[in-house]
């Protein structure tokens, strides 16, 4: 079967062909339709992860969409990049059948697969570690990138009160990063005192933003791609009693991953959730690895899936 190739680490992958998987037990072979290509595959195909250098060489994809045999439409993660093994860049794919999602009517495959993993850290941020309650105030930094987007239309979905986002590049309801001492009085003068943040990249944004916490109220860190550092002072942090939350979807269970996912594929059939992707072909993955411009790329690697139970 044709399949994307990360044949050395740093380099974007190749197309070759590759045999094709066979199902084992509790395992579902899957007529992959699209997969996304994310910042983890991206980080996993460098070798310098904290899972190590992978096993060279494999097919990235640590998620992606297809039909099952029995003709159902999936959404399915693989552990590509972080274990032996290959991913969801390739006609066909194995999957446990327990780490299946259904695909509801209405949210359509490259949908699914440009919000995925991404949504799922979004949702669960608000809903599981913020504990976002009804009418609460929301910061959303890094809202330009797909965990950003998909928080701001979560936070609404779930009835935030007053609602702002920060991001680098211009965009609808968001104001302009800026340094720590400007960007706070910008948000003060947005939305008053937050009750949560929700901060996919750390540095000098998480620093603006405690700032505006009220009291007891939550920041949540899922990610450092401004910083792998942020520095808050002792007083800020106990004068109003704030909190500042991690969150991996490492650490999610997969039960927890898989009520996300339904929530979210729901929301989206009924168009309330949707982020900026584009979409490519398998023959153009090398040229889109590490393009981020159109939002995230979606990998199209079969128009129609063929027969998943031919040999």
């Amino acid at each position: 079967m044709r399949a994307a190739l990360v044949e050395c680490c740093g380099r974007p992958p190749v197309i070759g062909n590759v045999p094709r998987p066979l199902a084992g037990a509790g395992d579902v072979l899957v007529s992959v339709t699209c997969a996304p290509i994310t910042p983890l595959d991206l980080l996993c195909a460098t070798g310098e992860s904290y899972f190590g250098e992978p096993a060279l060489p494999y097919v990235p994809g640590v998620q992606g969409v297809g039909v099952t045999p029995s003709g159902e439409r999936v959404w399915f993660p693989t552990s590509a990049g972080m274990a032996p093994g290959n991913g969801s860049m390739a006609e066909f794919c194995v999957a446990p059948s327990s780490d299946l999602v259904r695909l509801p009517d209405g949210c359509d495959d490259v949908a699914a697969a440009s919000l995925g993993l991404s949504a799922v850290a979004a949702w669960l941020s608000l809903t599981w570690r913020a504990r976002l309650a009804r009418g609460e105030k929301v910061v959303v930094l890094g809202a330009g990138g797909t965990v950003g987007q998909v928080a701001l239309q979560a936070a609404r979905l779930l009835g935030a009160g007053d609602l702002v986002g920060v991001s680098r590049a211009p965009r609808e309801g968001c104001i302009p990063l800026e340094p720590v001492s400007t960007l706070a009085a910008r948000l003060r003068e947005a939305i008053g005192a937050a009750d949560v943040v929700i901060d996919p990249v750390f540095g000098e944004p998480a620093e603006a933003a405690l700032q505006v916490l009220a009291p007891f109220g939550r920041l949540v860190n899922l990610g450092g791609s401004a910083s792998d550092a942020a520095v808050f002072s002792s007083a800020a942090l106990r004068s109003r009693a704030v909190s500042v939350l991690g969150y991996s979807n490492n650490m999610v269970s997969g039960e927890q991953r898989a009520a996300a996912l339904a929530e979210i594929f729901e929301h989206a059939a009924r168009g309330e959730l949707a982020v900026d992707h584009h979409v490519v072909g398998l023959d153009e993955v090398g040229a889109a690895w590490a393009d981020t411009r159109g939002g995230r790329a979606v990998v199209r690697v079969t128009e129609v899936p063929s027969a998943v139970g031919v040999p």
